[in-house]
């Protein structure tokens, strides 16, 4: 038996998310099983542990779409018992039982070893959040990030904090746009240089372009906030937008990417190519200063996700939220 956090829902189609012990026959089909040691709390897992269950496609469910752990059993040579490993995507916590849980099952191409030079801990204070942010810079790198500040769009989130840091780490100027004034001390600890009130991109304009400001950008919020921020690049400049709190629409026009030249680079963590993934998680070890890191999480319990589900739906949770499974 071990502890699991179970979502189920009932006749009426209501959902509730409680603490129970399971068998371990229980888990769906897999390669390997993993003693989960950590996980995070994202966007995704206040949708699923919320009212309708939002992206879950199955009843009872675990929620969590990122673990780090230790590797207990495997039918796979690739990994033995023992194997220091990390997950993040492929649906987990969406469509296959995921990360909540004191044990996981999964398919052995999921997994990632974890890098040297990060423990399961350290690994999910970067989390999904922090693998995507990784994703976004190297994408702004492999297109060439211009002179000038890069913006963060949601920075004091999960993605845009890990995102800071990082750019911030391998020497560019950031600007952090937040809605919350009291962050601003946060986003500078992280390396910010210049805070971005949100209500300066939320303001409405109906010209296409705008002053260039703006080296590069990662947006996690995407919807009308990307659309203006696409008309501060600079020439060439490139956007990698990750996110859809803003909403799927983009009420934009062509000329910026006409005229200016810009690069709109949309980033999925979900399903990236083992190799890339290898990379990412090699670069954020190397790149992704801890002491950074640290400052961004807040640890959690089992107990303690219904509450954190709604928090993170309404924007209140900062930085990175780290679940002990086991404590």
């Amino acid at each position: 038996m071990f502890n699991a956090l179970m979502v189920e829902k009932d006749d009426e189609g209501k959902t509730n998310a409680s603490v129970q012990q399971i068998e371990l026959d229980r888990l769906p089909e897999g390669d390997v099983t993993v003693a989960v040691e950590y996980s995070t709390v994202n966007y995704k897992d206040g949708l699923c542990i919320g009212p309708g269950g939002g992206l879950v496609r199955n009843y009872p469910h675990i929620p969590g779409i990122d673990f780090a752990g230790t590797v207990e059993a495997s039918d796979d040579p690739r990994y033995k018992a023992g194997d220091k490993v990390v997950l993040t995507g492929w649906r987990v916590g969406e469509a296959h039982w995921g990360g909540y849980s004191q044990k996981a099952r999964v398919k052995a191409d999921w997994l990632v070893p974890l890098p040297e030079g990060l423990d399961a801990r350290q690994a999910m204070a970067v989390g999904t959040a922090g693998f995507t942010a990784m994703l976004a810079v190297m994408a702004l790198e492999d297109h060439g990030i211009k002179d000038g500040p890069v913006l963060v769009t949601g920075a004091a989130g999960g993605v845009g904090s890990v995102a800071t840091a990082i750019l911030a780490n391998l020497g560019h100027e950031v600007a952090g746009v937040t809605g919350r004034p009291e962050t601003g001390e946060y986003l500078k600890s992280l390396g910010a240089t210049q805070i971005v009130a949100r209500e300066e991109l939320n303001e409405t304009t109906k010209r296409p372009l705008e002053a260039e400001a703006w080296g590069g950008c990662v947006d996690a919020v995407g919807g009308e906030m990307l659309a203006r921020v696409l008309g501060q690049m600079k020439y060439g400049a490139s956007v990698s937008a990750v996110g859809l709190a803003g909403g799927a629409g983009l009420p934009a026009t062509v000329i910026p990417f006409l005229l200016r030249g810009v690069n709109l680079l949309g980033i999925d963590s979900v399903m990236q190519p083992y190799d890339n993934r290898v990379r990412a998680w090699a670069r954020i070890a190397k790149d992704l200063p801890m002491d950074k890191l640290e400052a961004m999480v807040q640890p959690a319990v089992l107990s303690d996700l219904p509450a954190l589900g709604r928090d993170i739906l309404k924007g209140q949770v900062k930085g990175r939220v780290v679940v002990d499974v086991n404590a």
